[in-house]
């Protein structure tokens, strides 16, 4: 799969040692990646990108399995409104089809932002550009590779 070999490619570009794991169930879902995986949902890192609207550019949130993104707060930490976007906005600005979106390796630089929960993993699973694909890594090699910035952007009601 062509998407898959660019981010093995990004992840060397990036210095990142981690090897994508092609599996036989669909890693599509937090749910469905921690099945396959073996591991809990919240040391699934989701990839999750809003649209600015005022900056006509992606924001990119990867954040842990069972959370979901306060928009409130992402906006207010971007001084700027953000909105939820489409599978053909993604596809456009990431490269990748919703489900397999991994943290890097895009079409073009995203600005990034990774939920301080996945910090108290050892080892994360993300996305590798396909349905079926992941990789491991630690988060802070991951937030190092990709000059994300850690924030908390978690709804209300959850942890």
């Amino acid at each position: 799969m062509k998407s898959v070999k660019r981010l093995r490619l990004a992840l060397q570009d990036a210095g990142l040692d981690a090897s994508v794991e092609n599996l036989p169930a669909s890693t599509r879902t937090a749910t469905e990646a921690a099945t396959a995986i073996g591991c809990s949902v919240g040391e699934i890192a989701k990839s999750l990108v809003f649209g600015n609207s005022v900056r006509q550019e992606p924001v990119l949130v990867v954040m842990s399995g069972p959370n979901r993104v306060d928009l409130t707060l992402l906006q207010a930490l971007l001084a700027s409104p953000v909105e939820q976007v489409d599978a053909e906005y993604v596809r456009r600005h990431t490269g990748y089809s919703i489900g397999g979106v991994p943290p890097l390796g895009h079409s073009k630089p995203i600005q990034t932002f990774l939920d301080e929960d996945l910090f108290q993993y050892e080892t994360i699973w993300a996305a590798a550009g396909g349905p079926y694909s992941v990789f491991p890594v630690s988060p802070r090699e991951l937030e190092r590779a990709i000059g994300a910035k850690r924030a908390r952007l978690v709804e209300r009601t959850q942890k």
